[in-house]
């Protein structure tokens, strides 16, 4: 608070333009019932929020004045208000909520019900139930397409995904992966889906217009036992040059080009790598460490780990504002 008045005052009294504060990235702790706060300049914890119990996916509305998490085990939905970073409602969400998304039209939120095997669709403005979609078994990862017409869910122990028309809420397509689905990434032009296989160790590229998957990509570490490599969490650069994906208990995150599908690089980080994300530019990419507790900081322009955060016990999600 000191910092915008502060600013607001330079500003009134002598017309000069103060720096623009740092960007923030929030963290869900699964197992401290908290989400850390870093200050993406400094890359250091600023604060602690404490949070419903067993908090996984995070998201921001569309406008990123509102944050969204999923607080598992009080089968609720939290948000945020980022203004304050308070919590100030909750939605219903059906049973251990996991991962969800937010359409574009910024209201319509679909969420995993894992112990269920329904999807649940909840208008956040009027809090109400739209629909609840049945699934495969163990439902997951959920990601919507960039022009709102899909929806798709990962269905872990039927290994299918899931693919949802957000007009009818009717399922269009079920589509068989491999072993454990995770997590789906769509290309920022929406053409591409990229789904994680997190036993079957491989990701899956799926044309959208087609419904058909056109490549499988699959990972060698020197060193690592094969077993070890569960792709989890993906994330994509918006000029389509990089695809990231977090390998899990190999401890490492694969850097694939995402216009040939070859795997460039693999960048080692914490223990059981499981999300991750850019931030507004792109020049830095956060993971979240489960086992190790931190998070570490990834330039993308030289494809470095360059500085590790410690952070709560188990972080799981990870959003950044600007």
């Amino acid at each position: 608070m000191r910092n915008t008045l502060h600013a607001a005052v330079l500003t009134a009294l002598f017309g000069l333009s103060a720096p623009a504060l740092a960007g923030l990235a929030y963290v869900s702790n699964e197992k401290d019932n908290s989400i850390s706060v870093i200050d993406t300049e400094a890359m250091e914890v600023i604060e602690t929020i404490p949070v419903g119990q067993r908090p996984r996916g995070i998201l921001l509305s569309k406008d990123r004045t509102r944050l969204y998490l999923c607080a598992s085990d009080d089968d609720t939905v939290q948000v945020m208000d980022l203004a304050t970073r308070r919590v100030i409602d909750s939605l219903p969400s059906g049973e251990d909520p996991e991962q969800f998304a937010l359409h574009p039209n910024d209201r319509w939120l679909f969420i995993a019900n894992e112990d269920d095997a329904i999807v649940t669709v909840v208008d956040v403005q009027t809090k109400r139930v739209l629909a609840q979609i049945d699934v495969g078994v163990e439902p997951e990862g959920m990601a919507i397409s960039p022009d709102g017409k899909w929806a798709v869910n990962t269905s872990e122990t039927s290994s299918m995904l899931h693919w949802i028309d957000t007009e009818s809420f009717e399922i269009k397509k079920n589509m068989v992966i491999g072993q454990r689905p995770r997590h789906v990434e769509f290309s920022h032009d929406g053409k591409i889906a990229w789904a994680s296989a997190e036993i079957g160790g491989t990701v899956h590229i799926i044309d959208v217009d087609a419904l058909e998957e056109i490549e499988t990509l699959d990972f060698r570490i020197r060193g690592v036992n094969q077993d070890k490599v569960q792709p989890v969490g993906i994330e994509l650069t918006s000029d389509g040059r990089y695809a990231f994906v977090a390998l899990g208990p190999a401890n490492h995150v694969a850097v694939v080009d995402a216009r040939t599908y070859e795997v460039l690089d693999y960048l080692m980080v914490g223990r059981r790598v499981w999300q991750l994300a850019l931030n507004e530019d792109e020049t830095a990419l956060l993971t979240t460490n489960g086992v190790s507790g931190d998070v570490s900081v990834i330039d993308v322009e030289s494809l470095k780990v360059t500085k590790s955060i410690q952070v709560g016990r188990y972080p799981w999600g990870v959003v950044m504002t600007p």
